[in-house]
């Protein structure tokens, strides 16, 4: 392997990193960048601070066109905004999707629940991808990309790589991204079985907060004679 220079600084070099085997998927190429990993967040702190290639900005609530221009204004790579399908559907998506466009985003990513025929509509205003989530084999994938779904996003939980697996066969070349899982080898799996890029979750400023004040409570610890 190619020996890779890398300078990291003083301030930013406890910066989140996702994990190195990422790097071994083939990627999803838009626009010009060649994409092969994503993080699955909202923080705008973790935004700024993780190197990884894209943003998915999904969340549970009714997507709002604030949030996403705050997601987008903050990161300096490209961000794949939720437009609904869940509670949000039908027109409104529509009009989320072709906002989300003029702010800036990378592509809109819809719900398990969308209607193939939202999908469709919102083929019709936007000029970027299109990213489908699929979540279970029972869901009628291929209705999903003749409505126009340009790539699909696998969620599976624990059967995630199964299910990429099964799609690959089904669909040889339709873009996936799919989530990784917790560790190394769950996310080597799933690109053994054919996802293009990956999601990954990183841990929550709550999380890194508490490592850190651990870390400080020890330093101030009284020493024991």
């Amino acid at each position: 392997m190619k020996a890779i220079p890398e300078y990291s600084g003083t301030l930013r070099s406890h910066l989140l990193t996702i994990p190195k085997c990422i790097s071994q998927c083939g990627g999803i190429r838009i626009f010009g960048r060649r994409i092969k990993s994503l993080v699955f967040t909202t923080d705008v702190a973790i935004i700024k601070n993780i190197n990884a290639d894209a943003i998915i900005a999904v969340y549970p609530f009714t997507p709002q066109p604030s949030i996403a221009q705050a997601i987008i204004s903050v990161a300096d790579v490209p961000v794949f905004t939720g437009v609904g399908g869940g509670m949000t559907n039908g027109a409104r998506s529509v009009r989320l999707a072709e906002f989300a466009e003029h702010q800036g985003a990378y592509g809109v990513v819809v719900n398990a629940p969308i209607l193939d025929e939202t999908i469709s509509q919102i083929k019709q205003v936007v000029d970027i991808p299109v990213i489908a989530t699929i979540v279970s084999r029972e869901m009628d994938i291929a209705g999903r990309i003749d409505a126009g779904a340009d790539i699909l996003n696998v969620s599976g939980a624990a059967q995630t790589p199964e299910l990429v697996a099964e799609i690959r066969r089904q669909f040889p070349r339709v873009p996936i991204i799919a989530t990784g899982g917790p560790t190394e080898e769950d996310i080597l799996r799933t690109i053994q079985a054919g996802a293009n890029a990956i999601t990954y979750t990183p841990p929550t400023t709550g999380q890194l907060f508490s490592r850190m004040m651990r870390d400080y409570r020890g330093r101030y610890a009284p020493s024991r004679p």
